[in-house]
């Protein structure tokens, strides 16, 4: 950087002069100080004599001029730690150790619609060079709580039974709980193709490298693709890139949504989001708490949530879905919890739906929509809570029917809703290509249950 100069001219205005001065103090920026490399153990680097703020960047030169880029993750008394965003090969104890000053920034623009892109920034789909010139931090300041727009109307998802049964209003955030194998994809590819929204950012953070191209070519289709921005950093991606595509995606959100855009965001998984930071956790000496997760684990995860939402008033809205992983479809999983008390409702998709071709296999008895009451009118929540009374009715007495050994007439709630039951199995299942809006999901709901 170019040291600028200040020359003093007579019979000027001496104050201004000064200020003028000062300003150019405030933009001189000491020289880094460099440091060596100490120690490596795991993907941890260890640095000494460097002077770095958490989440600087440093250059790590390693052999032949090879150098990796690293994050500050914490320091020591005198001593940094390194997060490598790549690969490491090369390094060699006492290499230079070089700061960069400035926390990491994500380019964004209209130039992305589109695109494929990994956690640094990087265009992955061959199109060329992105061209956005302009930047934001990754690492978002939050909004004032009182300052959010209220959520006031329904989102469309063209899935009938959340549109009619688990209504999600425009600027909520909702978890997708489920197993592995159960659909919870497809269901996202599905709000992705169908929802109206103006921007789609899709968020794959820790999944295989194979379900990226499948999820871009066959689950989201060139429709989905033509209105979405897609950030990927796959299961080979290290611990760091993954957290920076997670929060890359919402960076990207939060930039359409003060462009007055209302923004579907949908991250795949927050469940591999917190395995990302929990190894990075354990790996700078943090103590593990509940099931091995150090406790960042759960002050990272509102940080990450509480950027999406509505924004000030006559700003745009992030309507966003996070996928959690329930490891052994075990629904008091640590993260699952978590997550279930951050997020603003959740869909539970169950194995035994999908297993018997139920699809999507959303258990209605298991989910909630904590906005729905608020947003709908009063006879349309009265709709839904008489589905799902006959609906719990069947289910709760479900082995007796299936035996023989209910008694037809000996309750007429049961008698109803056993006689409900393939109109309600029918409303529930939807077609992977089949969209159902708003207006017809709550026209259909009508006639099942007007008509008794």
């Amino acid at each position: 950087m170019s040291t600028p100069v200040l020359q003093l001219k007579r019979g000027a205005n001496w104050a201004k002069q000064l200020q003028r001065a000062s300003k150019l103090v405030d933009r001189l920026e000491p020289p880094p100080v460099e440091g060596v490399l100490t120690r490596m153990i795991g993907l941890t680097l260890e640095a000494a004599g460097c002077q770095a703020a958490i989440g600087d960047r440093c250059d790590v030169l390693g052999t032949n001029g090879h150098s990796v880029e690293a994050e500050v993750v914490g320091f020591s008394g005198d001593r940094l730690y390194l997060m490598p965003t790549g690969d490491i090969h090369g390094l060699k104890p006492n290499a230079r150790v070089v700061p960069r000053t400035g926390a990491g920034t994500a380019i964004v623009g209209p130039q992305l619609m589109g695109r494929i892109i990994d956690g640094a920034g990087n265009a992955l789909d061959g199109l060329g060079p992105l061209n956005c010139e302009d930047r934001i931090r990754m690492v978002g300041a939050p909004i004032n709580p009182l300052m959010r727009k209220p959520i006031e109307e329904p989102l469309d998802v063209g899935v009938r039974a959340i549109n009619s049964l688990l209504t999600v209003g425009r600027g909520q955030r909702i978890g997708l709980f489920a197993g592995s194998g159960v659909g919870k994809s497809v269901l996202l590819g599905m709000m992705a193709r169908y929802t109206t929204a103006d921007v789609i950012v899709v968020g794959l953070i820790g999944e295989r490298g194979r379900e990226v191209k499948e999820f871009v070519e066959r689950i989201l289709g060139p429709e989905g693709l033509a209105r979405s921005i897609v950030v990927a950093s796959p299961a080979d991606n290290t611990p760091l890139m993954r957290l920076h595509g997670a929060w890359r995606a919402t960076a990207i959100a939060e930039y359409f949504r003060d462009q007055g855009k209302n923004v579907l965001l949908i991250m795949d998984s927050l469940t591999r989001f917190a395995q990302a930071q929990r190894e990075i956790g354990l790996a700078i000496g943090e103590a593990p708490a509940t099931k091995g997760y150090p406790p960042s684990v759960f002050a990272k995860l509102p940080q990450l949530v509480e950027r999406a939402g509505n924004g000030d008033s006559g700003a745009g809205s992030i309507t966003a879905f996070y996928t959690v992983l329930s490891e052994g479809d075990d629904q008091q999983d640590p993260i699952a919890d978590s997550a279930r008390a951050i997020l603003d409702g959740h869909i539970v998709l169950t194995r035994r739906y999908a297993e018997a071709g139920h699809y999507p296999a959303i258990d209605i008895e298991a989910s909630i929509s904590r906005v729905m009451h608020e947003i709908v009118p009063h006879e349309h929540s009265t709709m839904a809570r008489q589905f799902k009374q006959a609906l719990s009715t069947f289910q709760q007495n479900r082995d007796l029917i299936a035996i023989g050994a209910y008694n037809k007439g000996s309750d007429p709630r049961i008698d109803a809703a056993i006689a409900a039951w393939p109109a309600m199995q029918k409303f529930l299942q939807q077609n992977v290509h089949e969209s159902v809006d708003y207006r017809t999901s709550l026209a259909q709901l009508q006639a099942l249950v007007g008509g008794g």
